[in-house]
């Protein structure tokens, strides 16, 4: 691609802001296209050539203002993460599954790139094709984290764009080949990868995080295999069930294999670690070191299937994880802070690998409080907007109540919600989970349906949490890593 003539003066800037990649958000139900096609095309290319956007990122009024500012045949670039529009797309349902596509620098330079300092479509942004343009861009903005640590002035200037004009090939994709599908010499012959079915093994693990609404209202009673128990306590002790049925995948052959990394998150006013007994204070843990450490064990009730039917008996049960019902707030904003942070960690660690993602379980019992509901979505947004190179991560959300009430379990559409403003922000908040999950919801619900799940519910008894704990702790791991 044939450069600007001063291209070395570009380059200098970026050199001395520390530039090194640009980005570019997509559905990840697009990436076959962009595969086949060899590379990302503006939209008024694609609609020339017949290329189907499965996952369009643009509704038709950001067509309407790309045609109004004659952008139309450019592809738009911009130098963060954390793209506030692709919130906004995810939050109206236009993407479900975003990737960050890593952009070469190159592109900058090109000849018929041109620069804009903000949304190229804001009536008052700066659009040019030469340096003093690409001057204009307020750099220290965009190395921003988010838009929200800027004030409300420089806000605008963290959507800086590149403009490339028509195409970006594959080779200035810069991790077009981390997403798992295959990269064939001749582009229009494609072997698709399908998403969430990445075996896991030691050398591609996974990872799980309970976050445990540990607030003053769960002490409210409730009723777990016959006993009378407040609901931190029936939580308790299914969220060290489940921990150990988890612990018990990874024996093989006496070796206890590190398939997965575990965390229990606990919240009220603040978040913290819910370990207990020597793993305290810790954050992620192995299972072998979940074996090795028990905090204690207690005989409990455990609903048993035998030929006389379902009979209750009692068993010895190992405990990580303690009842507490102390928090005066629902701080829950605080626990995806910590949550977050945990897989910034563990995603820069396993990023190359084709890991399955992450999954994060919330379970609570009642109305979040401490911040916006616009800040509960952002941050929702924000970790399902995290991935592997095999998918997004799953955000579930159950809400469980002592009041026998209608459930509300795993909608296909959020007309299931009966416009209920707590299911409505709770289905916001939620993954859209894979087809993998169907069959077990399936049984669950007593339907059958091809459409996908959102993974969260409401007015969930005891009963019901156990199996939603089952159903959303798969794992497909290989018999022989």
């Amino acid at each position: 691609m044939e450069k600007k003539s001063n291209w070395q003066d570009f380059k200098a800037i970026l050199d001395q802001y520390g530039i090194t990649k640009l980005y570019h958000f997509t559905d990840r139900s697009n990436l076959e296209s962009i595969i086949k096609e060899g590379g990302l095309y503006s939209w008024m290319d694609c609609d020339k050539k017949g290329i189907k956007i499965t996952k369009p990122g643009g509704e038709a009024l950001s067509r309407a203002l790309d045609c109004r500012h004659n952008l139309q045949e450019y592809v738009r670039v911009s130098f963060t993460t954390q793209h506030p529009m692709m919130y906004v797309a995810m939050q109206e349902g236009r993407i479900s599954n975003p990737v960050i596509l890593e952009i070469d620098p190159e592109v900058i330079y090109w000849k018929s790139s041109k620069y804009s300092d903000s949304n190229a479509t804001r009536n008052d942004a700066c659009v040019g094709e030469n340096l003093d343009a690409f001057k204009r861009i307020h750099f220290n903005s965009v190395k921003a984290r988010t838009h929200f640590d800027l004030t409300d002035e420089e806000k605008p200037y963290f959507q800086a764009e590149i403009l490339v004009k028509n195409f970006i090939p594959l080779e200035c994709i810069k991790n077009i080949k981390n997403f798992g599908i295959p990269i064939p010499s001749k582009p229009k012959v494609l072997q698709s990868k399908i998403p969430y079915t990445a075996q896991i093994t030691r050398n591609t693990p996974t990872a799980f995080i309970f976050l445990i609404d540990q607030s003053v209202s769960m002490r409210r009673t409730t009723s777990l295999n016959g006993e009378t128990m407040s609901l931190a306590e029936a939580v308790a002790r299914i969220v060290n069930h489940q921990i150990n049925e988890l612990v018990l995948r990874c024996v093989k052959m006496g070796d206890t294999r590190h398939y997965y990394d575990i965390a229990v998150i606990g919240y009220g006013e603040k978040a913290y670690s819910g370990w207990q007994g020597e793993l305290e204070g810790r954050d992620f843990v192995s299972p072998e070191e979940l074996k090795n450490h028990p905090y204690t064990k207690i005989v409990t009730r455990k609903e048993t299937r035998t030929r006389k039917g379902l009979q209750i008996k009692e068993v010895e049960q190992v405990q990580w994880v303690s009842a507490r019902h102390d928090g005066n707030w629902t701080h829950v904003h605080k626990a995806f802070e910590k949550a977050k942070t945990l897989l910034d960690s563990w995603l820069a660690e396993h990023h190359e690998h084709d890991c399955y993602p992450p999954t994060i379980i919330n379970v609570t019992d009642g109305v979040f409080n401490g911040t916006t509901r616009d800040n509960l979505i952002q941050q929702s947004n924000e970790l399902k907007a995290m991935f592997t190179n095999d998918g997004n991560v799953l955000l579930w959300n159950i809400h469980i109540t002592p009041d026998h009430l209608e459930q509300i379990l795993l909608p296909v559409s959020k007309e299931e919600v009966k416009a209920d403003k707590y299911s409505e922000l709770l289905y916001d908040m939620s993954s859209l989970l894979p087809e993998r999950y169907n069959r077990p919801i399936s049984d669950l619900r007593g339907d059958n349906t091809d459409e996908r799940h959102v993974a969260m519910t409401t007015n969930t008894d005891m009963s019901t949490l156990i199996q939603l704990m089952d159903i959303g702790t798969p794992t497909n791991i290989s018999q022989n890593q």
